[in-house]
């Protein structure tokens, strides 16, 4: 079951007050950025966050859920996607905490180009 663009455009809007929030599609779910960083998964009609100390810490009885059925990957469930303020409190917090995104490979040079 894949996310519809309805709950996607409701939590872009909720998170509409911070600075560098995109999205990315990925198999008909969708990666939240946070200032490039990715902060977030929405599948299967859930909003989930990454387990970083300052989420755990403002959701302390969120359950961990995974991304797909079996999947290895836990993350904290948000289910209060209403309160606008605290999204937007949780995202800056977690922001320092979230790991670097991994750059894309740098083409290779080419081998008969001298330096």
């Amino acid at each position: 079951m894949s996310t519809s663009k309805e709950y996607l455009s409701f939590i872009l809007e909720q998170l509409s007050s911070l600075d560098g929030i995109s999205y990315r599609l990925m198999m008909g779910e969708y990666l939240i950025y946070y200032r490039d960083k990715v902060a977030a998964y929405i599948c299967n009609g859930r909003f989930l966050v990454r387990p970083v100390p300052s989420a755990i810490k403002m959701l302390p009885k969120a359950e961990y859920d995974s991304i797909s059925e079996g999947g290895r990957k836990k993350l904290l469930r948000v289910d209060d996607i209403d309160n606008r303020e605290f999204l937007t409190h949780l995202f800056m917090a977690m922001y320092d905490e979230l790991p670097e995104s991994k750059s894309k490979k740098k083409k290779k040079a080419d081998i008969n180009s001298s330096a």
